[in-house]
This record gives structure tokens, sequence and C-alpha cells, in this order.
């Protein structure tokens, strides 16, 4: 799973609010402007569905129509921006075409590809969602002390939005958490990690949506679209695999629920708590004027 880059957070954040508000308050396309502004990259980047999209060597994902991806180093510079860290199995973003626009839906798919090696399923019939609940939040509880030593509310999980499932006859994985700051008012519109997985020969692609407690219904059938439009490539199916020749990976199926993604899920809630962060940093200057940034940062109910 990718890594935190927690040396470089508190960095993001001096250099973010000093160089991309201007950009935000400006509404010239200029090659600085643009340099500086890393959403306005991103959409300039974006293809826009229908279009069939490489997910490296390993698979396709047939992007539909009203679906935009943002490829590796583009999105990479807007998920930095949001205090996310990006490593090699990072492809890249899918997000609505007008993401950021008044009412444009408010979503966001990281997807990764994990050349962990073919992943055994048998797992997947004995394990017990409570235990691998615990273990998601045994995990988060453990990361709190880095998040707590940089100054950044430790994060709490709190339920499942969805508890794993798994059908071994199209090798998808479906699981989603709930998770919080601790200290967060009763009211809050949680965090939500939507994620999704489709095994192959030599590793995995995740399609994870970043989203919130109130908008979560509405968009699980966005994380399942995406997930049935990725197909492994002939020679990379899962059921081609050959125990003579390929790579075992070194767990199992239950790690992408309770092991392995304890890390992926703090970074994700990380990044929706630097997000709303970031925005009470900037309020001075969109009561100021900057609307651009008022479309960008305010997240919706």
């Amino acid at each position: 799973m990718r890594s935190m880059r927690w040396k470089r957070l508190a960095l993001i954040l001096a250099t973010t609010c000093l160089v991309a508000l201007p950009a935000f308050a400006q509404d010239g396309d200029d090659d600085a402007s643009q340099a500086a502004n890393p959403w306005k990259v991103a959409s300039k980047a974006m293809q826009i569905g229908p279009k069939t999209i490489a997910l490296r060597d390993q698979a396709t994902l047939q992007l539909p129509q009203g679906y935009g991806f943002v490829p590796t180093r583009e999105a990479t510079q807007l998920m930095e921006a949001m205090g996310n860290g990006a490593d090699d199995k990072f492809i890249g973003l899918i997000m609505p075409p007008h993401a950021g626009e008044d009412g444009a839906e408010d979503w966001m798919v990281s997807v990764e590809y994990d050349p962990a090696g073919y992943i055994k399923d048998g797992d997947a019939k004995n394990w017990n969602a409570d235990e691998l609940l615990q273990n998601l939040k045994d995990g988060t509880e453990a990361a709190n002390e880095n998040r707590v030593r940089l100054g950044i509310a430790p994060l709490e999980v709190t339920r499942w939005i969805e508890p794993p499932a798994y059908d071994s006859a199209t090798q998808r994985l479906v699981w989603s958490v709930e998770g919080h700051d601790k200290g967060a008012p009763a009211d809050a519109d949680n965090t939500v990690n939507y994620n999704t997985y489709l095994l192959g020969r030599e590793g995995y692609v995740s399609l994870d949506l970043i989203t919130s407690a109130s908008q979560i219904e509405a968009q699980k059938a966005v994380a399942r679209n995406l997930l049935a439009a990725v197909a492994f490539n002939d020679g990379k199916r899962y059921a081609q695999y050959d125990a003579s020749s390929d790579k075992l990976a070194a767990y199992g199926l239950a790690a992408l629920v309770g092991g392995v993604a304890a890390k992926k899920l703090g970074l994700l809630a990380l990044g929706a708590a630097f997000f709303a962060k970031f925005f009470k940093l900037i309020a001075v200057a969109v009561i100021a004027g900057g609307a651009a940034i008022r479309k960008f940062f305010t997240r919706k109910a």
C-alpha cells in the first residue's frame, strides 16, 4: 500500500498556502498560475470518458461517460496538495469532470496497482468481520502516535459501512469503514473509505472511493461501477496463475481488509482531515473575494 510522507506534511501546509492561494484568486491561465495550482493542472490533464485507460501493463479500465481520469503525475501533485502521499503503486485519480464547481458531485477515487503477487483467497470463507474491524481499529490507533507528534488529530475507526464481501467467481473484494478525528463533534460528517479490489495473477488493482458518511449511500454505485469496468489483460488474470513460476503473495485476502489496509485507511482519513484544516487556513482569503477557492475547497453536506 502507499506510504505516508510524514516529514513533508508541515512543508506542504506552509508552501501550499503561500503558492496556491494567488493562483485560485486569479482567473488567468498563464503558465505560472497553472504550475502553482494543482487543481488546474489536474483538470487540464484529465481524460474524459468514455475512454480506455491502461492500468500499467496489467489491466484496463473502461472509463464510463461522466467520469474523468487524472494521470499519475498530475494526480500525485493534487494528492500531495491535500496532504496525501503517493508511491510507485499509485496510478491516478478518478473524479467527476466538473469536480470543484458549484453543483458538481463531491467524490474522488484513488487507483493503484500493487504487484504483491498471487493472493490466495481461501481465507475469505472463514474470516470474522468483527475481528477484521478490530484489526483496523488497532492498526489506526497504533499509527496515532505519529499523527499526534505531527500535531494532527488522532483518528478513530467507528464502524463498518459495508462489511467485507468477496466474490470468488470474479475475484472482487469490497469493504467500507467510517472514521473520524477523535474529539470530533457528534454531528460531524465523518470520513468514509469505500474500498474495492480486483485480484490478478501478479497482484491486484484497488479503487478506493474517498467520500463522507452523508454521501456514501448515493455514491456506492460510483465505486461498484468503476470496479466492474476493470479487467485484467490476457495472461495477467487470476485464473492464469502458474504455481511453478509465479510469485505468491506473502499474505492472504484478509490482509487487504485488516492488515495492509490499516495504513491506507490512515492516509485517506488524514487526507480528509488535512482538507478541512486547509480550508480553515484560507477562510480569510475566501471572504476577501476568492470565489474560485470556495468552489474547490468547500465540501458539500
